[in-house]
């Protein structure tokens, strides 16, 4: 630190807070303060830090709260993924993926029962599943721009076209720091609570639309093997959404057509999102209610879900991914959620158990 910008942070710092102890190390500035309402202060300090290179962080000792300033390095991204054209060409990639998987399974339905031309099928289909991503990520986007943090544009995955699910979503990097919980909280909810909204408008009209087939004829179809039993699971607000139309329960074989398939991946997409796990959406909003050590908790019984759900892989990811870098940090992870934003994650709770996709029979109805 150059002389002329410590007297700067040390007259700023003096200026927002009630300093009752400096300290001066080798590589960071400290002072002890005796503020008790301090995040609003912290955050616009936070914001002026940043804007000099400098980062500070808010931390709780045994005897009071201590500011901690140090010089900022920001963390060098790889070239491919900094580059303006990696999301765009992702993009692409995962628009063709989903275009190619749209017409093959309009073609499979089509086969069985005439649904539509398999390219305006395939069209549907790729507006359905990309707008519940691309809303999700907005959602995210429009939180970050509302306090002001820096991200990038979204990154859309690749999947399995045909034979798996042809995107695994979408995720954005955050160009800045977190300075609060609240803040933390109030992007990662907004993204599943935006792109749920769309998924529940495409399965209510994935279920309208969906044919449904006379129990002998799908049994046929079953033993020809021109039909496949669907034994992925079903979320419950699928089952509502066919359930609405006098299409559940049963005796009614309801055809997987891919605006139903592209609501399944969506619900699917968003369950995963909530769970109180690493740093998924859920995890960070777990992270902020729970603090590091009951998250790390969370984040093994989301596992245990995972594998109860028979989705071995993604717990296996989120174990392998959890040990390299397990939570986010706020850089104030002192001050706590507001009493609207933890009854929002009970709300989020209930809407992962919502979303996920139950097994067959583990529900009474």
């Amino acid at each position: 630190m150059s002389d002329s910008s410590q007297e700067d942070i040390i007259s700023l710092v003096n200026s927002l807070f009630q300093v009752n102890q400096f300290t001066k190390t080798l590589y960071s500035l400290e002072f002890k303060i005796d503020d008790l309402d301090f995040k609003s202060k912290f955050e616009e300090l936070a914001r002026r830090m940043e804007d000099m290179h400098y980062v500070c962080r808010l931390e709780k000792m045994d005897d009071g709260n201590y500011l901690i300033i140090q010089k900022f390095t920001p963390k060098k991204q790889r070239k491919w993924l900094s580059a303006s054209w990696t999301p765009r060409i992702l993009f692409a990639v995962v628009v063709t993926f989903v275009m190619v998987d749209g017409y093959v399974r309009t073609n499979n339905a089509n086969s069985i029962v005439e649904i539509g031309n398999p390219f305006e099928m395939a069209g549907i289909y790729t507006l359905a599943l990309l707008g519940i991503l691309g809303i999700h990520e907005s959602g995210h986007l429009i939180a970050a721009k509302a306090h002001r943090l820096k991200t990038t544009w979204p990154y859309f995955i690749p999947g399995l076209p045909i034979i798996g699910i042809p995107t695994f979503g979408a995720f954005i990097q955050s160009r800045g720091l977190t300075i609060n919980r609240e803040i933390l909280f109030d992007v990662a909810i907004a993204g599943p609570i935006a792109g749920l909204i769309i998924a529940i408008i495409v399965s209510i009209f994935g279920a309208y639309t969906a044919p449904v087939l006379e129990v002998d004829v799908a049994q046929g179809l079953y033993e020809d093997s021109r039909l496949i039993k669907w034994d992925l699971g079903e979320p419950l607000l699928m089952t509502a959404s066919l359930a609405l139309f006098g299409k559940g329960g049963e005796g009614h074989e309801v055809l997987m057509t891919p605006l139903m398939f592209a609501a399944w991946i969506g619900f699917l997409i968003t369950f995963l999102n909530m769970l109180p796990a690493w740093q998924l959406d859920g995890g960070h909003l777990a992270r902020t209610l729970l603090g590091p050590k009951l998250h790390r908790y969370a984040t093994y019984g989301s596992m245990a879900i995972l594998v109860l759900l028979d989705f071995w892989l993604m717990a296996i990811l989120i174990l392998f991914m959890s040990s390299k870098n397990p939570s986010a940090t706020p850089l104030d992870d002192i001050s706590p959620l507001s009493k609207n934003r933890k009854l929002a994650y009970a709300g989020i709770i209930v809407l992962a158990i919502l979303c996920a996709p139950l097994p067959s029979g583990i529900l009474p109805w």
